[in-house]
C-alpha cells in the first residue's frame, strides 16, 4: 500500500492550531499530549522547573517523541520564591490552620509564564491536565482568564470526548503502551507533588483518612531518625522578608539569593523533620480531600517571621493585618491571584511589613522550631516603659482603667434594674 493510499485511510485532523500544553511528563500529560494532537492541535509543551526533582532533559525528549512541536523549559524556581513564597510568608498564609499552600502558589507562575510564552509565539490555545475534581483546574483557568481573557483554555478530563474514553489509570496506562508513550515507572500508591516550598501526597491509600502513611514516602525525616543534636540558626529579614541566614554551629552563611535561602532551611529542616502535616480540607470545588504535605524551609521562616511581628508590628496595624491573613490564605487557595481583592491584600500586607527588620535567633531540633530571642532596628520594645523596676505614672493608669470601665458599669447597672 502506497503513502497516498494510508493517508485516505488515516487522514488527519483538520488543524485546530496551536496549543501551549502545561507538560508535567508523567502519565497524564504524556497521554493528554499525544491525545491533543490526535485532535488536530500544534502542541508545543511547556515544562516550568519550580525545583522539584525532575530529568528536565528527559521530559522534553519524551515530548517530542509523543510529537510535540517544541518544548519549553523555564526555570521559575526565583519568580516562585521572590514572587509568591515570600509574599505569602509576608501575609503569614495558611489555609485551615495548617496548609502552608505550596501547591496552590506553584500554579501562579506557571500560568503567567505560560500567557507570556502563548502571547510570544502566537498561540492561541493553553492546554493542562488537572482532573475535573479538583483545585487546580480552577487555579489555571482563572489565573489564564485574568491574565489573558482572549486565550482559549483546553481542559481535557472535562472534555466528555476525553473523559469517556479515560476512565481511570488503567485506561491511561492501556493508551500510552498502544501509543509507545514511555512512562517511568512508579508503583507507589499515593501521587505526589512537589515543588521547593513543599512536597503534597494525596489519593491511592491516603484516601482513606483512616490509613497511616507509610515512613517510606516522606523526603523529611522522622522525629526518631533525625538529630539528637539541635542546630541554632539566626534569620534575618528586612521589610519581611527573609535576606540571610546564618548557622552558628557550622558558621555557615546564606545570604541574599532567595532561591538559596529557602533551599538551605530545607535541607536544615528536613534533616530536623520540621514541616510534615497530615489533613483533611475542603477543597474550593465543595469536597473535603485528605492531604499529606511536607514544607520545611517554609515552616521555619513563618515562625521566624511572626515571631519578628511581635516585636516591630504596631497592635492595631497587626489586628488588622490578622483579619487579612485569613481571605489572603483563602483566596491564594481559590485560585484568585490575579484578582483586584487579591491586590488590595497584597499591598496592605506589603504596607505592614515596612518596619518588620531585624533577627529572630532559632534552635532547630526534633520536628521543632523554638524561638530563642529576637532583635530589630525598628523595634517599638521600650525596656524602660515596660520594666518592673521602674516607677509608672498611676494617675495616668488609673484614669485609663476608670475611662474604660465606665462603660462596663453602666451596663450592669442597667441589668440590676431590670
Amino acid at each position: 500500500m502506497n503513502t497516498t493510499t494510508r493517508r485516505s485511510f488515516f487522514p488527519r485532523p483538520p488543524s485546530r492550531g496551536k496549543m501551549l500544553l502545561l507538560y508535567s511528563g508523567g502519565l497524564d500529560t504524556s497521554c493528554i499530549l499525544k491525545w491533543c494532537i490526535k485532535q488536530g492541535y500544534n502542541v508545543y509543551a511547556f515544562i516550568a522547573n519550580l525545583g522539584q526533582d525532575q530529568d528536565f532533559d528527559y521530559a522534553k525528549s519524551q515530548a517530542l517523541k509523543i510529537g510535540a512541536t517544541d518544548v519549553f523549559i523555564e526555570d521559575l524556581r526565583h519568580t516562585f520564591v521572590k514572587d509568591y513564597i515570600f509574599p505569602s510568608i509576608q501575609g503569614n498564609a495558611r489555609y485551615e490552620n495548617k496548609y502552608l499552600l505550596g501547591t496552590s502558589l506553584a500554579r501562579y507562575p506557571i500560568a503567567e509564564r505560560a500567557v507570556t510564552l502563548a502571547q510570544e509565539n502566537n498561540i492561541e490555545t493553553i492546554g493542562h491536565g488537572s482532573t475535573s475534581k479538583g483545585n487546580d483546574q480552577v487555579r489555571f483557568e482563572l489565573s489564564l482568564r485574568s491574565l489573558d481573557p482572549t486565550i482559549n483554555i483546553c481542559s481535557p478530563w472535562k472534555d466528555p470526548k476525553f473523559s469517556t474514553k479515560f476512565k481511570g489509570r488503567n485506561d491511561l496506562l492501556s493508551y500510552a503502551r498502544s501509543h509507545c508513550i514511555i512512562i517511568p515507572t512508579n508503583n507507589s500508591t499515593y501521587s505526589m507533588d512537589e515543588n521547593i516550598f513543599h512536597t503534597s501526597y494525596e489519593s491511592g491509600i491516603l484516601e482513606d483518612p483512616a490509613c497511616s502513611p507509610s515512613e517510606d514516602m516522606f523526603k523529611i525525616n522522622s522525629l526518631e531518625k533525625s538529630p539528637e543534636k539541635s542546630e541554632h540558626i539566626i534569620i534575618y529579614f528586612e521589610r519581611g522578608v527573609p535576606v540571610k541566614v546564618y548557622n552558628s554551629c557550622k558558621d555557615i552563611n546564606i545570604e541574599g539569593c532567595p532561591v538559596k535561602i529557602l533551599s538551605y532551611l530545607n535541607k536544615l529542616g528536613s534533616k530536623h523533620g520540621v514541616g510534615r502535616i497530615d489533613m483533611v480540607e475542603n477543597r474550593f470545588t465543595g469536597m473535603k480531600s485528605r492531604g499529606v504535605y511536607e514544607t520545611p524551609g517554609g515552616t521555619i521562616l513563618r515562625e521566624a517571621h511572626i515571631d519578628l511581628e511581635s516585636i516591630c508590628m504596631d497592635r492595631e496595624v497587626k489586628n488588622i493585618r490578622d483579619m487579612i491573613t485569613v481571605p489572603f490564605s483563602r483566596k491564594i487557595y481559590n485560585g484568585f491571584w490575579f484578582s483586584p481583592e487579591m491586590e488590595l491584600m497584597l499591598n496592605s500586607i506589603i504596607f505592614s511589613q515596612k518596619n518588620i527588620n531585624g533577627q529572630v535567633n532559632l534552635k532547630i531540633y526534633k520536628g521543632n522550631v523554638i524561638v530563642m530571642g529576637r532583635s530589630s532596628p525598628t523595634s517599638l520594645y521600650n525596656n524602660k516603659v515596660v520594666s518592673m523596676d521602674t516607677e509608672s505614672e498611676t494617675s495616668i493608669v488609673q484614669g485609663f482603667i476608670d475611662v474604660h470601665s465606665l462603660r462596663l458599669k453602666m451596663s450592669n447597672n442597667f441589668e440590676r434594674k431590670k
